[in-house]
């Protein structure tokens, strides 16, 4: 069995566990405090970050080759496009979130919000989350915007590049961080991909000391 070395609410883990769940791979999910850079974990990648996926005789790091190796070695169902045009925008979109987003976005409200007190790093700078609470909106305009003209974010079909968005959307959802009155076309893509059997693992996930919101688990929210 694949073993899956995660952090709950890390957008970059939930990205992977999104591919294995989709490609219906089994995984033993792990919760790694990797901010203590234990010997053991360090050994298993170096760069001190989550997730590493251990599968066969592959310790693998980094969420977006981890999921690439996954979708060539696990083709069905595809999350990538055939056509390098299409292939292109994916991996722009996926670059979006975990770039741009997750510097602008997740990085000032989950990590100041969450990851501080866990990590025991003092209390969140208020700074940080106005610019990530403002930031967002503008985030939620874009997406809305592409899909007003595309049925998925990357274009008609669902891909790597929604699961990128769903597990920063998610992880922030988790902590009442998205306004759902915003934008209807992006709540209502968000309601179709959490629906989907590969997000029930995500949905079940407790994190001590932060409950989450009601609707957070509501495939009808």
């Amino acid at each position: 069995m694949a073993k899956l070395y995660h952090v709950p609410l890390s957008p970059f883990c939930r990205k992977v566990r999104l591919v294995l769940a989709e490609k219906r791979i089994e995984v033993e999910l792990i919760e790694e405090k990797y901010w203590e850079l234990e010997a053991d974990f360090l050994r298993r990648n170096p760069a001190g970050k989550v997730p590493v996926l251990r599968f066969e005789d592959r310790v693998m790091s980094e969420s977006t080759p981890i999921c690439e190796y996954l979708e060539e070695r696990f083709p069905e169902p595809p999350l990538m496009p055939k056509s390098t045009d299409a292939r292109f925008e994916v991996r722009r979109m996926v670059a979006w979130f975990d770039d741009k987003f997750h510097a602008e976005v997740t990085s000032k409200l989950l990590y100041e919000r969450v990851n501080k007190k866990i990590m025991k790093q003092g209390f969140p700078d208020s700074g940080n989350v106005k610019a990530g609470a403002k930031a967002i909106k503008f985030h939620l305009d874009y997406m809305a915007w592409l899909l007003d003209r595309r049925r998925w974010l990357a274009g008609d079909a669902m891909s790597l590049a929604d699961f990128a968005a769903a597990a920063h959307i998610s992880a922030l959802d988790y902590i009442s961080d998205v306004d759902w009155n915003r934008s209807e076309i992006v709540k209502d893509w968000y309601a179709k991909i959490k629906s989907r059997p590969a997000f029930r693992a995500i949905l079940a996930d407790q994190v001590p000391g932060f409950p989450p919101p009601a609707h957070y688990a509501d495939l009808d929210f």
